[in-house]
C-alpha cells in the first residue's frame, strides 16, 4: 500500500501537478515527470498535442526529451524514473525503453491503449534489450478522477 512517504506516491503527485496545468485547455490532462537517479526532478510536462498540433506531444515524450537534454549523454536516461498519471501508450512505452529509463511509475491503468501491462506490455517484452521496472496503480483514483472530470466536460459542456 502506498504511503505519503512512498517515493512512487510522491513521484505521481508531481506528475499530477503537471497534469493540472493542462486544465482549461483542449489537451487531455496527463502529466509526466522524469527524476534523476538521485531523485531530483530533471523535467516535467503535460500533454500538448492540441496546443502544439503535434500527435507525438504526449506528456511522457515531452518530459523524456527535456530530461535527455539535462542528463546523461544526450539521450540515455539510465537510473532515471519516469512518473506519469496514466499508463503509457505504445509510442510512449517504446520511447521510454529506447531512452533506457530504469523505472516507470504510473497512476491510472488504461485498458484501451495501455502498453505497460493492460492491453500490451511493451516494456517487459523479453525480446527487447532494456526492460524497466514498472509500478502501476499509484494514486490511481486521483489520476482517473482528473481524466473523468476532463471527459465529462467534453461530453456535457456547461454554458457560462
Amino acid at each position: 500500500m502506498d504511503t505519503p512517504e512512498d517515493p512512487g506516491h510522491a513521484a505521481v503527485r508531481a506528475a499530477l501537478g503537471y497534469a493540472r496545468l493542462a486544465r482549461g485547455t483542449a489537451d487531455v490532462p496527463i502529466g509526466a515527470v522524469v527524476f534523476g537517479p538521485d531523485g531530483v526532478e530533471l523535467a516535467g510536462a503535460h500533454n500538448a498535442r492540441e496546443a502544439l498540433a503535434d500527435p507525438t506531444a504526449h506528456a511522457e515524450i515531452l518530459a523524456i526529451r527535456a530530461a535527455a537534454r539535462e542528463y546523461g549523454d544526450g539521450w540515455r536516461l539510465d537510473g532515471c524514473t519516469l512518473a506519469v498519471t496514466v499508463e503509457p501508450c505504445t509510442m510512449c512505452a517504446g520511447a521510454l525503453v529506447l531512452a533506457r529509463v530504469s523505472r516507470v511509475v504510473f497512476g491510472a491503468w488504461e485498458p484501451r491503449t495501455g502498453a505497460v501491462g493492460s492491453l500490451w506490455d511493451v516494456v517487459r517484452d523479453r525480446r527487447l534489450n532494456h526492460r524497466p521496472e514498472v509500478r502501476g496503480g499509484v494514486l490511481a483514483d486521483e489520476c482517473a478522477a482528473l481524466l473523468e472530470e476532463f471527459f465529462a466536460g467534453r461530453r456535457n459542456p456547461t454554458e457560462e
